[in-house]
């Protein structure tokens, strides 16, 4: 990795983006075995500071961390001094003077990692700046994408639902075209960002072309997120847009970051089905954050993998 932080796929390039995968892969191999322990970063202290609510993404870099034998503590804007009126800065600056190695950063607002970078000597990961970008999702689904099908050099990805509030949606986009894959994002017009061809990306507002896809990455409706009315209703969105076992062909593979909203963005056929790579993607969390992790804090001082693309039938 080029810097001391991961704030954006756009820190990566196409061989840094290789050699997290590569790591990736032979953490997948050690947690095969019975002892999963490894002593990597024993005595490095990890900071996972969430400001907003998250399953997946905060238990699996704490399993990560602690895999890696480093200390890990969540820190609880519940009942922190958040709640008192404590900014961001100041919060950070008081919680780096327990000399974390590496501060993990979920924050509502686009940016607060990279400023979270500025206040601290540690490692700053983000995991979720508001709308912005999500990089370690990233790399785990284009980990779970090539142990599946292989390299992603003109292979074709669409990307449905409602790109506008996804963060996911952005940092895929740059690791997927970053990879050779040619990106499409489909939703309704008022889920599409205005300019986000500049990523590098098609936008359709219908799914009649969806069957050109070798993949479909089904988003999340972000209602949390949504200020406005978007959609006439829920009920036409399912009709124009819902993945389901009519609009899916049989050789394409089906994503979704999660949590998944059975019966809206996918039906439950769809979700349980061979093609879905759901639970693989969950898996591919703690591995690929795992690499990210050693990456920044022990990476300089080995040999990088050589990366593998190993096909799962």
């Amino acid at each position: 990795m080029s810097s001391r932080h991961l704030l954006s796929i756009e820190d990566l390039d196409r061989s840094g983006i290789e050699r997290i995968l590569a790591r990736a892969a032979s953490f997948a191999e050690v947690s095969g075995r019975e002892i999963k322990k490894l002593p990597t970063l024993r005595g490095r202290r990890v900071l996972n500071l969430f400001y907003e609510n998250s399953t997946r993404t905060r238990s699996s870099f704490e399993i990560a961390a602690k895999t890696l034998s480093a200390d890990v503590t969540n820190f609880n804007v519940s009942g922190s001094s958040v709640e008192k009126g404590e900014s961001l800065k100041d919060t950070v600056q008081t919680l780096s003077a327990y000399d974390p190695a590496a501060i993990v950063i979920r924050h509502p607002h686009a940016g607060a990692a990279a400023l979270v970078a500025n206040w601290t000597p540690a490692a700053v990961v983000n995991a979720g700046d508001g709308k912005h970008e999500h990089p370690t999702q990233a790399l785990l689904d284009v980990f779970t994408l090539t142990r599946r099908i292989g390299a992603l050099d003109g292979k074709r990805i669409w990307i449905v639902g409602d790109v506008e509030h996804s963060r996911v949606a952005r940092s895929n986009v740059l690791a997927f075209t970053r990879m050779g894959a040619h990106v499409t994002v489909c939703g309704p017009p008022t889920l599409i960002p205005r300019g986000i061809e500049a990523l590098g990306c098609d936008v359709r507002f219908t799914l009649d072309e969806l069957r050109d896809a070798d993949v479909v990455y089904a988003l999340r409706m972000q209602n949390e997120r949504m200020k406005d009315a978007y959609l006439p209703s829920l009920r036409e969105y399912v009709a124009t847009y819902q993945i389901n076992g009519r609009r899916l062909g049989p050789r394409q593979v089906l994503m979704h970051p999660g949590p998944v909203n059975r019966g809206v963005e996918l039906s439950g056929d769809v979700v349980d089905s061979p093609q879905a790579v759901i639970s693989a993607q969950v898996e591919a969390g703690v591995v690929v954050r795992m690499a990210v992790l050693y990456e920044l804090l022990a990476g300089a001082r080995t040999p990088s993998p050589q990366p593998a693309h190993r096909v799962l039938a």
